[in-house]
């Protein structure tokens, strides 16, 4: 029995430009001469899905340590498994009533402090709204989100830990893309 796994790895910042300009392309090459199997990416903001026997830390660190090395940026890297994203999807506060298109799902590199939690959620955002679970920050967001008051490098500052936000789709599509994997794993 193997103890490969599917990992989504999210990378923070990605740009198309600028400091942080990571191509999806060499990413890919990077990875799979490193040994990650099965490597894939989802648009260009920073998605790719690998195979590999590491654990979720590991994968973090090598994948930072790659990009860092042989592409430039220095980015946070999150990397979870399509099922702990379906989690995140299901607990997601904002459903009943809530344009979907305008919640985002916020991914911490490690669990912020309750303190810190604790003193966002005492603070009205309206109309935006945030709420948290264990695992991640939700954020309703009925405006522009470039102009959030609930901006991720805000969030990030306020409570001291490394984290990327994505959209509905986004994280509905990397779900997608990592079953898809799994299925045709478990046909062989």
């Amino acid at each position: 029995m193997s103890n490969i796994h599917t990992f989504i790895v999210l990378l923070r910042g990605v740009m198309p430009m600028g400091k942080n300009r990571t191509p999806m392309a060499e990413l890919r090459k990077v990875l799979a001469q490193d040994g990650f199997a099965n490597v894939r990416t989802y648009i260009a903001s920073g998605n790719a899905l690998v195979d590999s026997d590491l654990t979720p830390v590991e994968v973090e660190q090598r994948v930072h340590d790659l990009i860092k090395e042989h592409i430039g940026p220095d980015l946070a890297v999150i990397a979870r498994t399509g099922i702990q994203l379906q989690k995140v999807l299901n607990e997601n506060p904002f459903k009943d009533g809530y344009d979907i298109s305008r919640v985002f799902f916020t991914f911490f590199q490690a669990p912020p402090p309750e303190a810190r939690i604790a003193e966002l959620l005492s603070h009205n955002y309206l109309p935006e709204e945030l709420a948290f679970t264990r695992d991640s920050a939700y954020l309703f967001i009925p405006g522009s989100a470039a102009r959030s008051q609930l901006s991720n490098v805000w969030l990030e500052k306020q409570l001291g830990v490394a984290m990327t936000t994505r959209n509905f789709n986004t994280v509905s599509k990397l779900i997608e893309m990592a079953n898809q994997k799994h299925l045709a794993n478990k046909n062989l």
